[in-house]
């Protein structure tokens, strides 16, 4: 018997309690005797109450069960009135248990048992006292799970709906993308982003927004994003990496740094011709890991609006910290010069061994021929 097994067993945690209880009860008794200087015969009588007790009082738990749920003033009258009959049923046993071991019982059998039964009730009341308690405590503690499960559940499902929105916002801006390279009679740019497009969306409907990734994984996903980009913008695209090895394996949430990419590129890349430079960073500080995600662009006159009401990516990042870390997940939004800097805070966890999420298929964007793309669309098709 374990401590798990009276948890999720109620019969056997009602019965271990009892057997407790009234063990206890004999034990104190016959300590009592002890002090007293009872004869040997005494402990007969401290057996029998004991045994008696445990008996008399068992059919207790099923009256508590019927009462329990009803307002106190039906509770206490009706408790303590089956209380008192139970105590005058068990002193019935316990007097003759005296009258039959005891030599030196000589008060009347019938004065007796109801001149003690009053005592005994308060025994019999402190049991049914206790059953309560412990029926509410449990019960507690139910509706304290119910409560967190409900709360794990709404965060679940919130954390989802913000990965999700995601998803349509980069599908749109993907796509028109890839409509002006049609535009521009880049044909065969645009297969290939549209086959990239799909390896990435496939990578984002497999990952489970509730799973987090390693450093390294997130990095391997955004490289499928940025090569659909640098199909777009070309030269004008420059990506430079920061990562320390130490924050490879640690864990974060999965496409966290893509909508501030994006919001990278949108303003500073895409409106200058000459484009611009996008460094992304990871680092370890103390406990914590710091993402950061910069540019070379004009950045912002008013950094509060980027936050507040500019743009879906750094909202919903924002939030998705809040609800995965409370107060212990920290955004900066803070102009650099020149250009934007984005730096996300959070608490340092590593993978344990064994750990680890899908890793995103990587696709090969440079030197396929018209025919070899064909091909590769074929064979997506034919698996999808």
């Amino acid at each position: 018997m374990t401590l798990p097994d009276l948890k999720h067993n109620r019969n056997l945690l009602f019965w271990s309690l009892h057997a407790i209880g009234w063990i206890g009860y004999g034990v104190s008794q016959y300590m009592g005797a002890l002090l007293w200087g009872k004869p040997v015969e005494y402990t007969q009588v401290i057996v029998i109450s004991a045994v008696w007790g445990f008996i008399a009082s068992a059919p207790l738990r099923y009256i508590c069960r019927a009462l329990w749920g009803r307002p106190l003033k039906v509770i206490i009258p009706i408790a303590l009135l089956v209380a008192y009959l139970d105590a005058l049923v068990w002193r019935i046993v316990v007097n003759w248990a005296y009258l039959r071991y005891d030599p030196n019982y000589d008060v009347n059998f019938w004065v007796d048992l109801f001149g003690n039964g009053i005592h005994a009730t308060y025994l019999i009341a402190g049991w049914m006292g206790l059953y309560f308690g412990v029926k509410y405590y449990e019960s507690m503690q139910l509706q304290r799970e119910a409560a967190l499960q409900a709360s794990r559940l709404a965060q679940e499902a919130q954390l989802k709906m913000l990965r999700y929105q995601l998803n349509p916002h980069f599908l749109f801006n993907t796509l028109n993308a890839i409509s002006t390279l049609i535009l521009d009679n880049r044909n065969a740019t645009a297969n290939c982003a549209v086959t990239g497009l799909s390896e990435f969306l496939r990578y984002t409907l497999d990952q489970d927004p509730m799973k987090k990734v390693t450093v390294a994984q997130e990095i391997e996903a955004l490289d499928l994003y940025l090569g659909i980009e640098k199909m777009r913008f070309g030269e004008r695209l420059r990506i430079e990496f920061a990562v320390e090895d130490s924050a490879t394996d640690v864990l974060m949430p999965s496409l966290l740094l893509q909508p501030l990419i994006e919001n990278a590129i949108k303003y500073a890349v895409s409106p200058r011709e000459e484009g611009g430079c996008i460094r992304i960073g990871a680092h370890l500080t103390g406990g914590t890991l710091q993402l950061e995600v910069s540019d070379d662009g004009p950045g912002l006159q008013d950094v509060t609006r980027l936050k507040n009401g500019r743009g879906v990516g750094i909202r919903n990042t924002c939030e998705r910290l809040r609800v995965l870390y409370a107060e212990r997940g920290q955004v900066a939004v803070t102009n650099t010069e020149p250009g934007l800097r984005v730096a996300l805070t959070f608490p340092a966890e590593r993978a344990t061994r064994g750990e680890s999420a899908p890793t995103p298929e990587r696709n090969p964007f440079e030197n396929l021929s018209r025919k070899e793309l064909m091909a590769r669309n074929a064979e997506i098709n034919r698996r999808y």
